[in-house]
């Protein structure tokens, strides 16, 4: 029988506790349970660190799966498992980076944005195509005889959204201290909430696009320049959805639009709370569940993952579609550096790019 070759996700944690419980047993989400009934002994799962992205070991699968709730993992479960052997074993600083082999790898071959490769690697079990798990094999080997450390950054090493499965996917739930931290003090940030939308306004505006500010920021400024000397910046929005939605799109932060049609909507949250921005979003969908736009939530790098918590709760992860399926972050850094390395060049750009700095706000199972 023909060896398939399948991803099995780790955080640093657990890949920790993987390894001090023997490395003899290896699991996934109860939700993964079909997909895990095609794997066979013989193949192998090719082991990979979310939070940076590199691969750092080859196990072997020894059994048919089966379910067991025997602790493992502190905080998973991950009760569909296999017995497994270790065939190459890796630490964090000698693992094989993923864009390393973005060459050789057939998952980043005609690719419609930047990032969105990332898709493969939110869940596992998920198969790779035979020439690509050849090729990260023979890459670990490599890396495992001819080691090269990298440096790499311990809070992504560590980092993990907390969520549950349950009957709609796998969702966060607020803990006692969620009230805490959603009113504490806001980190200080040098830039502003202002700047930032300035920068969507002008941003879209040099793509050649009408533009929306939020009604109520109609007349802030940035740099003494007020919103409404921005070019193209639209006095009203088309009138084409029910008053409810229509009052809704009005105070979403910032749009962008191609003639009558919306084609993006940005959320700048600036805050701790991170909340009032996702609870437009959701309005939305609710109102409009087929409604074609880009949605996207811009905060400081810092609230990368207070953002995917929040919107990973049941209330938005319920949603027709999923509002985590249809949201995508953008760190403040990520927007800030784009817009300058493009520089003269964005009247060349299709709005479609800001897509390719956007990151997943899907959970990832590891």
């Amino acid at each position: 029988m023909t060896r398939k070759y399948w991803l099995d996700l780790f955080t640093g944690t657990t890949w920790e506790e993987f390894l001090e419980h023997g490395g003899e047993v290896s699991g996934f989400r109860a939700s993964r349970k079909r997909l895990a009934e095609r794997i066979s002994p013989g193949d192998y799962l090719l082991c990979y660190l979310t939070g940076i992205s590199r691969f750092i070991g080859i196990l072997e699968v020894k059994s048919k799966c089966y379910e067991d709730a025997t602790p493992i993992w502190r905080d998973e479960q991950f009760p569909i498992r296999f017995d497994v052997d270790i065939l190459e074993k890796l630490d964090a600083k000698t693992a094989v980076p993923v864009l390393s082999l973005k060459d050789e790898l057939e998952l980043f071959k005609g690719l419609k944005s930047r990032n969105a490769w990332t898709g493969f690697f939110r869940g596992s079990p998920a198969e790779f195509s035979a020439n690509d798990g050849e090729a990260i094999v023979r890459a670990i080997m490599k890396a495992s005889k001819n080691p090269v450390e990298l440096e790499y950054d311990e809070k992504k090493y560590r980092r993990k959204t907390k969520t549950y499965d349950s009957k709609i996917g796998a969702v966060t739930v607020p803990e006692e201290h969620d009230e805490d931290l959603k009113n504490s003090p806001p980190e200080k940030e040098e830039t502003t909430h202002e700047e930032i939308q300035w920068l969507l306004l002008k941003l879209g505006s040099d793509l050649g696009l009408d533009v929306w500010v939020a009604r109520n920021d109609r007349n802030r400024t940035h740099n003494g320049i007020n919103f409404q000397d921005i070019p193209h910046l639209r006095r009203e929005l088309p009138r084409q959805f029910d008053d409810a939605t229509n009052r809704t799109i009005e105070l979403i932060d910032v749009l962008w639009l191609q003639g009558d049609a919306i084609i993006a909507a940005f959320e700048v949250e600036h805050t701790t709370a991170i909340y009032s921005g996702l609870l437009r979003m959701s309005d939305l969908v609710s109102m409009q569940p087929n409604i074609k736009i880009d949605l996207f939530m811009v905060a400081p790098d810092v609230r990368r993952e207070k953002v995917a918590y929040e919107i990973n709760r049941p209330t938005f992860a319920r949603l027709k579609p999923p509002l985590p399926k249809i949201c995508r972050f953008i760190p403040y850094s990520e927007l800030k550096k784009e817009i300058e390395q493009i520089g003269g060049r964005i009247r060349y750009m299709k709005p479609e790019f800001i897509s390719e700095i956007a990151e997943s706000c899907e959970p990832e199972e590891a």
